[in-house]
């Protein structure tokens, strides 16, 4: 942390998915089918995972989503405030499920996900009013009467693209008006307005995105971009990959590199040294079944 330095929270806007997970020896082609080993049930979505991470990290966490009115919804939300998470901001949606993600994983680690919203997809910009310090409780926990205060200048807004990509836009803005940093991941890819793109600092995509995003005609000035075992840039600064001695599953580990590089710039860490940290914690997320540690 930079001495005298505020140290702010970390609002995630963001999905929550059940992870359904199957090791292959090798991912089938289309219309191919391959034998799998067991399946496995994790908790994953790009939000919860970065959550965690900044959780992790220790940064104030406040977390704004939804869930369903299902059992693993419920349980969802019970596990993310026992990891001091803040919850109050994410709402139990009646009448729908949870998100869910299909996951395969071959014997090199690498993944392929396909995701179904469920209440992900119920994400609207009302819910944003939080960022503000406003809006009404609408879920079926009754252990809050408020909501968290809105953001400050101190604080940083994370993320990504699993939901409504209006919800994201308006995000971005508001967090922008606060004065707030804003920290886009911009997983999975998708093209945003370039004055959206512009408010955040940075904006985080890999190398598979940042050829999209250079396609596009569109490169944020303040852009990071993860390099695989080559590391990471952002600007001026490339810091080397961690060392990875057994790679299990690769599926968390761009999110816990987003999560931790979040919650170190917003304790004041320099670009470098929240880079380092990040690198860390994508090298241990590698290393163990499933989005998030047990």
């Amino acid at each position: 942390m930079t001495k005298g330095v505020a140290v702010g929270r970390v609002f995630v806007v963001g999905s929550l998915n059940v992870d359904s997970v199957v090791r292959v020896q090798r991912h089938p082609a289309p219309g191919e089918t391959v034998r799998g080993g067991d399946l496995a049930t994790f908790w994953g979505g790009k939000g919860a995972n970065q959550a965690v991470a900044a959780a992790e990290a220790g940064a104030e966490v406040v977390f704004v989503g939804r869930v369903g009115d299902d059992a693993v919804g419920v349980d969802y939300r019970s596990r993310l405030a026992s990891r001091s998470i803040d919850v109050r901001a994410l709402t139990v949606t009646r009448g729908v499920t949870t998100g869910h993600a299909m996951i395969a994983v071959d014997e090199r680690g690498e993944n392929t996900i396909v995701v179904s919203a469920g209440a992900n997809a119920h994400v609207s910009v009302a819910d944003l009013e939080v960022l503000r310090g406003g809006g009404g409780l609408d879920t079926t926990d009754t252990a809050y009467e408020s909501r968290p205060t809105g953001l400050t200048s101190a604080d940083v807004l994370l993320i990504s693209l699993e939901l409504d990509l209006a919800v994201v836009s308006a995000a971005v803005r508001a967090a922008a008006d606060a004065g707030a940093r804003v920290v886009l991941n911009l997983a999975p890819f998708a093209l945003l307005p370039p004055e959206v793109l512009a408010l955040a600092d940075p904006v985080v995509v890999n190398e598979h995105e940042a050829d999209e995003l250079r396609a596009s005609g569109t490169e944020p000035e303040s852009l990071l971009v993860t390099l695989g075992s080559r590391g990471s840039r952002w600007g001026d600064v490339t810091v080397d990959a961690a060392a990875v001695v057994n790679v299990v599953d690769t599926t968390g580990a761009g999110d816990s590199y987003c999560g931790t590089l979040a919650a170190r710039l917003a304790a004041g860490d320099s670009h470098e040294a929240a880079m380092r940290a990040a690198s860390a914690a994508a090298a241990r997320a590698v290393t163990w079944p499933g989005a998030q540690p047990a």
